[in-house]
């Protein structure tokens, strides 16, 4: 691990002054995001994340400015090049963390005002809890204003709630005490999910043979078929079922991008089967 000189996201000197003892004591908020060749957007990722007490990059070897750009911002800067999966990397977000809630946040995403509302008084709640979010989904340059994503995320936890994540692709949080509550936040994340088709096509590779990896690991069986099967119903479920048809040419560029993953990562579990791995970095 390299660990990069930082400026912390706020200091003492431009923090609000307190009026009370009681008010240094309420508690604070680490956002913590993971990066790699992410010097592109970064920057209007940070800016939406600046209301936190502490912000951490935990960066996977950027060859760009991704490092540089999000400590000009005032992030706190990690590298940590020896890629083991997204598990690994946000359990080192975890071991950065000095305050009593942590929320993670995507290179890709931006925290809405409405948001940001929602997670300070959810912070200032104190509440043991677990806060899940859903996205705004923002493809090939345009909002898809009508689609529906149902996806539900946890984002936001008390830091000492947090055992460890586990997981290659979709990673999961273990928390010290089971079962905790579930809140679902009002406002939405901004997701840039897609962004140019050469982007999407690379994501749709990795993406593809970490699902197929997953399958394999699980005993699942691959195959032509069962990818058209996959691959033709998620298709259609996000754009019949949650209005991706109404978002024009980058509402269905997107379905049909993620469609084709569907296929992909059966195909792939079926033909390169011996080859697969689950470390393929992001």
């Amino acid at each position: 691990m390299t660990m990069l000189n930082f400026t912390p996201a706020k200091t003492e000197q431009n923090r609000q002054p307190s009026h009370t003892d009681e008010a240094v004591s309420e508690p604070t908020l680490t956002i913590a995001i993971l990066t790699k060749n992410e010097a592109h957007r970064i920057a209007s990722c940070l800016h939406s994340a600046a209301f936190a007490d502490q912000i951490i990059v935990v960066d996977s070897g950027s060859t760009d400015s991704t490092r540089e750009i999000a400590l000009a911002e005032g992030a706190e800067v990690f590298n940590y090049p020896d890629w083991q999966g997204f598990a690994v990397q946000r359990n080192r977000l975890l071991q950065h963390a000095r305050c009593d809630y942590i929320f993670f946040l995507d290179a890709d995403e931006r925290i809405t005002p409405e948001l940001q509302d929602e997670l300070l008084a959810a912070v200032r709640s104190g509440k043991r809890a677990v806060w899940k979010v859903q996205w705004r989904m923002v493809a090939f340059q345009h909002e898809l204003k009508y689609f529906r994503s149902d996806a539900k995320i946890e984002r936001l936890f008390r830091r000492d709630m947090v055992r460890e994540f586990t997981g290659v692709v979709h990673e999961q949080a273990l928390l010290e005490i089971e079962p905790t509550p579930r809140v679902l936040l009002k406002g939405r994340l901004l997701h840039h999910s897609r962004e140019t088709v050469r982007g999407s096509l690379e994501k749709l590779t990795q993406y593809s043979m970490l699902g197929a990896a997953k399958r394999a690991e699980n005993g699942k069986r691959g195959g032509v078929l069962r990818g058209l099967l996959s691959g033709s119903s998620m298709f259609l479920r996000l754009y019949i079922g949650q209005r991706g048809i109404l978002c024009g040419g980058p509402g269905f560029l997107y379905c049909f991008v993620v469609g084709l993953e569907g296929f992909f990562r059966y195909a792939a579990l079926a033909y390169d089967h011996d080859s697969l791995r689950t470390d393929i970095p992001r």
